[in-house]
């Protein structure tokens, strides 16, 4: 496949510059993509998302004098995309349930939830999206509708075996590769959450505490929605 250029990491002033992609957004609904999912715990992850308004990038986390002391990774090594720690880490329509699965291993016991924003957010400035996962050498990132469309390719190198996934039993809404993510710039707002899933009633009781002690810094309330098969 030919693909698209290679992106590169911005700073804040080039994405400042840079025009948004109504042609995603569209592009996205066309396909019947209705979620950019983002995955992590309750306790500190939606706490500190919440009292932040926004989903902020790895790079910045130790670094926000109300997150500082309860920020805690899901996963301690991150070097392989070192880079692009200045980027939020998001899926289409499903989580990376490897990675997942790796984040519970690390976190036994903890209760996790999903973050579902509407499409909207992929035609925002500086949006980079990833053919696999963007820690493999493999991974094609790229900007702009063809950097969006790429992720549904026939055919998508990922990991380190000269693997490939291929587009089989996948709906339109779902990617080529399972581990495919979108990187968002910075800090992404709460203006386009429509919903938190929880796995069972014990953390949706959590998460719908957190929303009530936390509701004066959302700009609207989402909805908590149990479904336990959004996680296996």
């Amino acid at each position: 496949m030919d693909w698209a250029s290679e992106a590169t990491p911005q700073t804040e002033a080039q994405v400042r510059l840079a025009p948004r992609c109504p042609e995603i957004v569209e592009a996205a609904i066309e396909r019947g993509i209705t979620s950019i999912v983002h995955f992590t715990r309750a306790r500190p992850g939606l706490v500190g998302i919440l009292a932040r308004s926004a989903v902020m990038a790895r790079r910045d986390l130790p670094e926000d004098v109300r997150l500082r002391h309860v920020y805690e990774e899901n996963a301690v090594d991150r070097s392989r995309d070192q880079p692009w720690h200045g980027y939020v880490n998001l899926s289409v329509t499903t989580i990376n349930k490897r990675f997942f699965q790796f984040s519970q291993r690390e976190h036994p016991h903890e209760e996790w939830v999903i973050l579902e924003f509407g499409p909207e957010i992929l035609g925002d400035p500086g949006v980079v999206f990833c053919t696999t996962n963007n820690a493999y050498p493999v991974v094609h990132r790229s900007a702009e509708l063809r950097g969006f469309n790429q992720m549904f390719a026939p055919v998508v190198p990922w990991g380190y075996q000269g693997s490939v996934s291929t587009r089989r039993a996948q709906r339109r809404k779902q990617t080529t590769d399972p581990q495919a993510e979108i990187l968002y710039p910075f800090a992404l707002s709460l203006d386009h959450l429509h919903t938190i899933t929880v796995s069972d009633d014990a953390t949706h009781d959590t998460v719908a505490g957190t929303l009530f002690n936390l509701r004066s810094e959302l700009p609207h309330d989402p909805r908590i929605i149990p479904r336990p098969e959004a996680f296996r």
